[in-house]
């Protein structure tokens, strides 16, 4: 029996999340720059503790959604350059300067509030402009003799780094990407005629880095799902992979009890499952309050013992019954795995994703604060 002394939990590989940081880095080569994407809880895989092995790993940088996010790495000691991608509110902006974090800059409006906040604080402030080359989302969206007045006025904040964001790169079968790699492109030949050069441009997350489109690279790369151990799917004639990562995270669950049940006895909420032969039925410490897709009731599985099986009935907030009928060994306070491998079978967040759906960030991103993470 395995003596957790916890309800669920998250086990993450700091050596495979090291080794699929490496991966990356040795694929796009020494001439460009890896920034690790650490938002939304490094995808609810630990940011501080993700942040800290990359950093030991030589990241020198890391990417967040918002000043929050960063401050919190600083407050734990991360010292590795730090871009805030999603915005950043007027309120702020003074503690860009407090927890030396970068700004992607989305409007050419926001170059203007820099270079007040750094006139007022003394202070130089490098940033990251974005366009919107295709998205449709954030990103200036001016013409490139506007962007050219607006950086050149600023006397103190600095253009660092040009970026954008593709909306089809896992469609091979569309045109979009190379569209918008062309609009960045011209975007970067004004700035450098204009003797505006930025030190970095990137534009690529994972499928680009993945599948070897080096027009894509530029010279920094800012990769998410890969760090984690994933590759999603691409459509269409896409070219080999070129990276092979492993997931880093696992999700495990202490049973609580195990009931045995006649056969058609209803199971769960609504009694959308009725047994269909004398079942040994497993009741698990986790439902959709801790992160399971409510989805998967009826559908989905967990492997339990070194097997796969099946998911009965309704997932409830904080409780989810599975089949353990094949599991004679089975007992209270064992663990069964919801993410990972266990006796050569294996689930990832990938195949929980197309049971329930959905994609395989949104499995990862919505694993509960309430789930322990334990790092090994």
């Amino acid at each position: 029996m395995v003596e957790s002394g916890l309800r669920s939990w998250v086990e993450v590989s700091r050596s495979r999340l090291a080794a699929n940081f490496r991966a990356v880095r040795e694929l796009v080569g020494p001439g460009v720059e890896v920034m690790p994407v650490v938002k939304a809880d490094a995808y609810r895989h630990g940011a501080v503790e993700v942040s800290r092995v990359l950093e030991k790993e030589g990241a020198r940088w890391l990417a967040v959604s918002s000043v929050e996010e960063g401050a919190a790495l600083r407050q734990a000691g991360v010292q590795a350059r730090i871009l805030v991608m999603a915005g950043i509110l007027p309120c702020e902006r003074d503690a860009l300067l407090e927890y030396r974090l970068t700004p992607a800059v989305h409007s050419l409006g926001e170059i203007a509030a820099l270079e007040k906040l750094g006139a007022r604080r003394g202070a130089r402030i490098p940033y990251h402009l974005k366009v919107d080359t295709g998205l449709g989302r954030l990103g200036a969206r001016e013409q490139i003799s506007r962007i050219v007045e607006a950086v050149r006025a600023a006397r103190c904040v600095d253009l660092e780094g040009l970026m954008t964001h593709f909306a089809s790169a896992a469609f091979y079968d569309s045109g979009q990407t190379d569209e918008q790699i062309a609009a960045f492109e011209k975007i970067h030949e004004g700035l450098r005629q204009a003797g505006l050069p930025p030190r970095y441009r990137h534009l690529a997350a994972t499928i680009p880095i993945a599948y070897g489109r080096r027009e894509a690279w530029g010279n920094m790369v800012r990769p998410g799902h890969a760090i984690y151990g994933y590759v999603s799917p691409v459509r269409g004639p896409a070219p080999p992979r070129q990276l092979e990562v492993r997931p880093v995270l696992s999700w495990k669950a202490t049973v609580l009890e195990i009931k045995r049940l006649p056969a058609g006895t209803p199971v769960g909420y609504g009694a959308i499952f009725r047994t269909r032969r004398p079942t040994r039925a497993a009741v698990l410490a986790v439902g959709y309050a801790d992160g399971v897709p409510h989805r998967l009731s009826n559908r989905g599985s967990v492997i339990a013992a070194g097997r796969r099986v099946p998911i009965l009935g309704a997932i409830s907030m904080d409780l989810t019954t599975i089949d353990a009928t094949d599991c004679p060994e089975l007992r209270p306070g064992d663990a069964v795995t919801l993410i990972g491998e266990e006796g050569g079978v294996k689930l990832d967040a990938q195949q929980i994703a197309r049971t329930a759906g959905t994609i395989s960030y949104a499995v990862l991103c919505n694993i509960s604060v309430r789930v322990r993470r334990v790092y090994v």
